[in-house]
């Protein structure tokens, strides 16, 4: 049942999904924080200024 080719037992995987993470690595950069919301400072401030308030009294009728 030898097909000729130089396959790994585990299908490849293991190396193609590290080229793929060094190649999206090296496109997009590091876009994605190196932390979690629930790792981060819950009375941290929106620099925004806009609270949940001003967006339910702008929120357009239609969104109910």
């Amino acid at each position: 049942m030898d097909s000729g080719k130089d396959e790994r037992p585990d299908g490849g995987r293991p190396a193609r999904a590290a080229v793929s993470a060094s190649r999206l690595q090296e496109v997009f950069g590091d876009v994605l924080p190196a932390t979690t919301s629930d790792e981060r400072d819950e009375n941290a401030r929106d620099d925004s200024g806009r609270g949940d308030d001003w967006y339910r009294e702008n929120r357009p009728p239609h969104h109910g």
